[in-house]
């Protein structure tokens, strides 16, 4: 995220000899981004961070497995219902993917007992359920319900949630998370026109330093492959750091809602952008006040990208059928738009108390494997004015 921070303990000048209390040299380790021309952090270890002591042997695919027979039409998943399953990254489950991003759900039933370094990939966690802490070599941030937990790739992280009930979203991209550049003026700050602004963004809260020695495992994912790290000091092991690079949180809440005389197209609700792809938060709002206004979605071609929903609360006004955690596809060039009955049944509406997330891709999403068991198979008939088991009875 691109405005300074720094937190605990650092020396006044980059690059220059910072001492321990015993004595010996803090390490000194420098997060760059584009080679040495983008954002950066320089952080201060008590041990050497390069000091490995073990890599296991072993090595974990994590592959996306694609739903190859999946047919091209539209799509809703229904994943209210999935199971609890191992932690915040064995228990992750695809849905869809391209080349720059995977999207999965998570509920998972345990917790990490390892920290977690996405070496290549930066990660977005939407928490639809539950509450918890980011640990990170950054600092400590406490999340809840509605948080977006944006986690830069290379840092070392555990997400710990609190009671039995997590209900995560994930995005993991292969280039950087950011605010919309529309949004930034030339030195970064977000402009007034902005539907949120600095103050809205938590930044890590707590400098927690662990100096402990033990058998520490730290797994790096890079690419399809996941391997331990071990080190024989605790990874958190920073007394301070400073920059432009680190973990932060956006809670859907804070987005203030663009609102128009007639229906605002759905770039009015980008949240965060990436390489191939946008992210949008739909929230309770104001709706259209012409006086002969539709306040609902029109129909729909979108010709250059897939559109991604992810339903998190309230009802949909353009929806029937869908429900909380309903995850619907609309891929390119395929005519999408409001349920029949549900114009007419909105018009006069003052207001909407939906919340939703979308994903708008500029590659085509292919369904993992995943997508075929929570597949709603009737879907791509809810436009017709009959039921989808007349029509299919009658067959159509």
């Amino acid at each position: 995220m691109p405005f300074y921070q720094k937190l605990g303990k650092i020396p006044q000048k980059r690059h220059t000899q910072f001492r321990q209390p015993d004595g010996s040299l803090y390490k000194e380790e420098l997060f760059s981004t584009i080679g040495f021309d983008s954002i950066y952090s320089n952080a201060y270890h008590i041990n050497s961070p390069a000091k490995i002591k073990e890599i296991s042997p072993d090595v974990e695919i994590i592959r996306v497995e694609e739903w190859e027979e999946a047919a091209i039409r539209p799509y809703h998943f229904k994943t209210k219902l999935t199971k609890k399953e191992g932690d915040a990254l064995s228990g992750r489950k695809p849905v869809m993917f391209n080349s720059d991003v995977v999207m999965s759900i998570c509920r998972p039933e345990n917790q990490m007992n390892y920290f977690y370094k996405n070496a290549l990939c930066d990660e977005i966690f939407f928490v639809h359920e539950g509450k918890g802490q980011l640990q990170s070599q950054f600092g400590y941030m406490n999340f809840r319900e509605g948080d977006y937990i944006v986690i830069p790739r290379g840092v070392i992280y555990k997400l710990v949630h609190d009671g039995d009930e997590a209900r995560y979203l994930i995005f993991e991209t292969t280039g950087p998370v950011t605010t919309p550049n529309r949004y930034r003026n030339e030195f970064g700050q977000l402009m007034e026109h902005a539907p949120f602004c600095e103050r809205d963004i938590r930044t890590p809260e707590d400098m927690v330093t662990i100096d402990e020695k033990g058998d520490f495992v730290v797994k790096v994912k890079k690419g399809e492959k996941v391997v331990s790290f071990h080190y024989e000091f605790h990874p958190l092991d920073v007394v301070g750091w400073d920059g432009y690079y680190y973990p932060w949180i956006f809670n859907i809440e804070d987005f203030m809602p663009i609102t128009g005389k007639i229906h605002m197209p759905p770039p009015i609700h980008q949240t965060f952008a990436a390489p191939g792809f946008v992210i949008c938060s739909f929230c309770p709002r104001l709706l259209d006040y012409h006086p002969l206004a539709v306040p609902i979605p029109y129909n729909h071609s979108n010709l250059d990208s897939d559109e991604m929903l992810y339903y998190v609360d309230g009802n949909f006004s353009s929806r029937k059928g869908v429900e909380f955690a309903s995850i619907s596809l609309h891929p390119n060039g395929i005519p999408h738009g409001p349920h029949p009955g549900t114009v007419e049944a909105n018009l006069g509406k003052k207001e909407t108390l939906e919340t939703a997330v979308m994903m708008d891709t500029f590659r085509p999403l292919k369904l993992a494997k995943f997508a075929k068991e929570t597949n709603d198979p009737d879907y791509y008939l809810s436009w017709n004015d009959k039921d989808p088991i007349e029509l299919i009875n009658e067959g159509q």
